[in-house]
Parts: structure tokens; sequence; C-alpha cells
């Protein structure tokens, strides 16, 4: 029976052994292979309860399909990517991110530890799907599986890709070290609990760990990007200069400055920006965010002559402006920075060390120089549910949001966008005003209320 699952950005996510079941991996698995007449296929996962299961059908998957699948263990994705690029093959990270424990998921990386564009992401979902299909012990249609001596294998990595990434990570400092800052570090009791620190221990810095004792279940639990009360408080207590708090895969960075302050991914970026326009390291001036930005990044960044480019919500979509612009730098609020000049996607431990690198070379604490980078403009966001998706509500509301728009001027900005995965208007507004902010935003929920009911 065909699975109700179905690719996001990356690939797919849901309930562990309930809706991402050891069919779809395998099944996952041999797509993968068939979709890009792959030799070998790299895998590796966070610290899930489930991780284990899904890792093993999805390796049986892929062998069953004739290639060699390689298992690089509990690591970030980025290391995956990393991998994916080394070996010039697909490769999988098996981890559902910040979700809880019982979620999990399964991430693809084409060769190269690329994203997957459209074309191929809805090939490899066809194929998938077709898979399932039928009978498990069926070849699903799609032609009968290799035997003998064509069978691939299942083995760990022996290559040193989780040495590599490492080095990659360390290097990007370029022979600097992080001697006398003490970084408090939130591992999320995930996948960058044992790499984490050690990229950090091998650049001198010295190093207080949390979220770093991963039991199956706790993964993402109190702890990391989303949680980070756990984090502020450690940084007080330990006196330390800042802190980082990963998410459940290590491609996401929250900080947490010397005051206990929480420096999101629109801080961190403009951070970024501006230190590397002035060492000549931002490529053509520009970086790459979401709609999601802040105001207050854009008036930084256009007091800084830094130029902006915007694209839809979702780390993908900053991938592929920065790709297509050979632009070096991009993410999202969330904490999704991108080193594109670094790295192929978005690398919460290497954002953390150029962030803390930083930090060294400047005169001031994070708290300081955050401050200076930016100011963040009040946002109010809110929610509306509707009974059904309005394909072209946005167009509907169109009067409303230009005159909203007119009214507040520069001083203000409207984002009014239905949800890709939920039947819900997602209305945000940003003023220099909280409380006029605050007026807009109830204006246009209204407006969209009275246009979904009538």
């Amino acid at each position: 029976m065909p699975t109700p699952l179905r690719f996001g950005t990356d690939g797919v996510r849901g309930v562990a052994n309930q809706e991402l079941t050891p069919a779809v991996a395998m099944a996952l698995g041999r797509a993968a292979v068939e979709e890009f007449g792959a030799t070998q296929v790299v895998i590796g996962s966070d610290t899930r309860l489930s991780a284990d299961l899904l890792v093993s059908a999805m390796a049986a998957g892929v062998a069953s399909a004739g290639a060699d699948a390689i298992l690089l263990g509990i690591v970030p994705t980025p290391a995956v990517a990393l991998a994916a690029e080394r070996f010039s093959a697909p490769a999988a990270m098996v981890s559902a991110s910040h979700n809880p424990f019982g979620d999990n998921g399964i991430k693809l990386f084409a060769p190269g530890g690329l994203k997957l564009d459209d074309a191929t992401q809805s090939n490899v979902e066809a194929r998938f799907h077709a898979y399932l299909a039928v009978s498990p012990l069926d070849s699903g249609g799609m032609g009968p599986g290799p035997t003998g001596p064509s069978v691939g294998s299942i083995s760990d990595d022996t290559s040193g890709a989780t040495k590599a990434w490492i080095e990659t990570v360390v290097s990007s400092v370029e022979g600097r070290t992080l001697d006398g800052i003490k970084i408090v570090l939130d591992c999320a009791h995930g996948s960058a609990f044992e790499l984490g620190p050690r990229v950090f221990a091998e650049l001198g810095a010295e190093t207080v760990v949390i979220g770093d004792e991963p039991d199956g279940v706790n993964i993402n639990a109190g702890f990391g990007s989303t949680h980070p009360e756990a984090l502020q408080q450690a940084v007080l207590d330990h006196q330390a200069d800042f802190g980082l708090a990963f998410d459940g895969d290590a491609d996401r960075l929250i900080a947490v400055d010397n005051r206990g302050e929480i420096v999101d991914g629109d801080h961190i970026l403009a951070l970024l920006a501006a230190d590397w326009s002035a060492r000549g390291k931002l490529n053509h001036n520009t970086v790459v965010v979401t709609v999601m930005t802040n105001l207050g990044f854009h008036r930084a960044m256009k007091s800084g002559g830094i130029n902006v480019v915007q694209t839809p919500v979702g780390d993908r979509s900053v991938l592929v402006a920065l790709d297509e612009g050979d632009f070096s730098l991009g993410g999202e609020q969330s904490g999704h920075v991108i080193c594109r000049a670094l790295a192929t996607t978005g690398d919460g431990v290497l954002s953390g060390v150029q962030l803390a690198d930083l930090v060294k070379r400047s005169a001031e604490s994070l708290g300081a120089a955050a401050d200076a980078a930016m100011t963040s403009v009040p946002q109010i966001l809110r929610n509306v549910r509707m009974s059904e998706r309005i394909p072209d509500v946005v167009e509907r509301l169109q009067p409303q949001i230009s005159a909203a728009e007119a009214e507040m001027g520069d001083d203000g900005r409207v984002l009014v966008r239905p949800s890709g995965t939920e039947p819900l208007v997602r209305v945000m507004v940003e003023h220099l005003d909280a409380q006029e902010a605050d007026r807009v935003c109830a204006m246009l929920v209204e407006a969209t209320e009275a246009l979904i009911g009538s």
C-alpha cells in the first residue's frame, strides 16, 4: 500500500515505525540507487532510538539495488554532505532535526553533497512510491534486483570521512585558534554530542558541554537550539564568553551572549556578513536571506552598504540563490547559517566556529557586537486557520496588504503567505513601533478571517 508520506525539501519525515517505516526506508534506499545510478550510498544518523532501525533498512535497500552502503554512524548532517562530496555519491541523513525523538526522517543529498533539485526529488519520490505499491518481496515493477555477486554490501566507513569533516571545520579559520575563549556548547543530546566538542577542543577553546548524554529518547528535550534556556543559564553560571546551541542534526545554530541573551540567526548573519565584507570574503558583497528575516537586518545591511537577496522560506531556497548568484553567505532567522564558500549545506558547528573566530578577533564581547550589528524590529506573527486551502488567498488580500504597506512606509513591513504544510495563512507585520505592528497585524488578520468566511 502506498505510504502517505510525501517529500519535503529534503526527503521524508514522520512518526518512526508508523509513518516512516522500514519499508519506506528500504524503498527509498533502492530508489536513490536507481535514480543516480550509484555504486555507493553514504548514510549517517542522529541519536534517536529509531535510527538503527531505519539506517539498517535503508542500507538493505541500497544493497538490494546492487550498491554498497557506507555507514558513518552518528554524525552531524553537514558531515554526511561532505562525505557525499568526497565519495561523489548520494548520501542520506537519518534524522528529524529539531523534532521530538519519536519522529524521524531521511534527508537525501545528491552526489557532491548538494540538495536535490525539483526534478530529481520528483523522480526519487515516484520511484519509492512505486516500490511501496506492491509486496515488499516484489521488485516493485521496476525490474528485478541483482543477485549473486552483484548484490551490494553494507559496511562501516573506513575512509576517515568524519575526520575529514572535523579537519574542514577546524581549517576554516585559516590557522587561527580559539585559545583564551570560554564557550558553553549545547549539543541537544543529538548528532554533535561527540564531534562538536572535539572541533572546539582542537581549536583550543575552553569548553563546558551540556546536552551531551544521548539515551535515544532525549534528543532536543529541553536542550538545543529550540530550547536555549539551559544554555542561557549555563553561560551565566560558568561566566562564559558565550554559548552555542545546535539542533538534533547540528545543521542549525543559535548563540547566547555573555549576558545570557539569545543571538538568533539574523544577528549571526549580520555579524558574519559585516565581518566577511570588511575582509573581502563576501562574494559580490551580498548576503542571501528569506522573507522571514527581520526588517532590522535589512536596515543594518543597507547602512553597511551590503546587498541583500531575498528568497522564499527554507534553506533550500537560500542555497539555490547562493549558487545561482555565486554568493558566499546566507541563511535563516531560525539559525540555518550557510557558509557556502566553506560547505555545501548549513553547518551549525562550522557557523559556530566562524562566529567564535569573529569574537576572538574583535575587541568586543558577543553581546556588544550583536547589539552593534543590528537592532531587531518588533515582529508580530499570527496564523489564521482555513477550513480548506484557498490558492489565491494572498492575491485576494492584496488591496488590504497594499494599504497597510503604504501606511507604514519605510518603518514597517508586511508578509502574508499560505503555509506550505498546513491549511493556514501566516500574517507577519514588522514595525519600529510594536503597538503599530500589533494594530496592523490585527487588521490584516481580521481581513483574512472575513475573506475565509465569505
